[in-house]
């Protein structure tokens, strides 16, 4: 698994001109490919009446699926730029898509690939990125005497807290990453003077 990677911090639009042409290029996270259709769909049918509608999208933290589509426009000058603009910006779990809206003067290929790609670059830095890191998940098992202060202190210091049950004992659900595993295991250890149980589960990706 890559240790992280970014994505885009929400749904929205930005749009450019260039010689005359109107290219509004939507973005939005998608979490799957089917997502990534989805929206790729509905950017289509809301702007119906387009020159055309290019797309591409990422996703995998890997970048395993990668997809571009040209829709009409000279073969290599829309969908590849724009996808090469969110594999060169390491953007993952994201979908783009770019209306051009015809103005009347021909830009020729090395126009429309500077057209196509800027608008995605544009937009990237408009409506702006964040960065997800890969974190291990675990559980800490502590009493019901010491759970109020522990939570207490891992917010303080830091540490993401996803959930706390209170049962027989009380389990704190958190996120750290691998590489603080045996520094937690310790700070834990003081902080409950030995008390707590520490077990470490599953990975999954989080604000950085």
């Amino acid at each position: 698994m890559q240790d992280e990677y970014r994505t885009v911090a929400g749904a929205g639009v930005h749009e450019t001109e260039v010689n005359r042409s109107r290219f509004l290029c939507a973005l939005a996270p998608a979490a799957t490919e089917q997502e990534a259709q989805d929206f790729i769909a509905t950017v289509r049918k809301e702007h119906a009446d387009a020159s055309h509608n290019c797309w591409a999208y990422v996703i995998g933290a890997d970048a395993s699926v990668q997809k571009a589509s040209d829709d009409g426009e000279p073969g290599g000058t829309a969908g590849v730029p724009m996808l090469q603009m969110l594999l060169r910006r390491d953007m993952r779990y994201v979908v783009a898509v770019v209306t051009r809206y015809y103005g009347g003067v021909k830009l020729g290929a090395g126009g429309l690939i500077r057209a196509y790609g800027g608008a995605v670059g544009e937009a990237l830095d408009t409506l702006g990125t964040r960065t997800r890191r890969r974190f291990r998940l675990a559980t800490v098992t502590v009493d019901h005497q010491r759970a109020g202060k522990l939570e207490n202190d891992l917010r303080t210091t830091g540490h993401e807290v996803r959930g706390v049950r209170y049962e027989e004992a009380v389990t704190i659900d958190i996120a750290l990453p691998d590489a603080d595993v045996d520094t937690f295991r310790s700070w834990l250890a003081d902080a409950t003077a030995g008390t707590a149980g520490f077990e470490p589960g599953g990975e999954a990706y989080g604000d950085a």
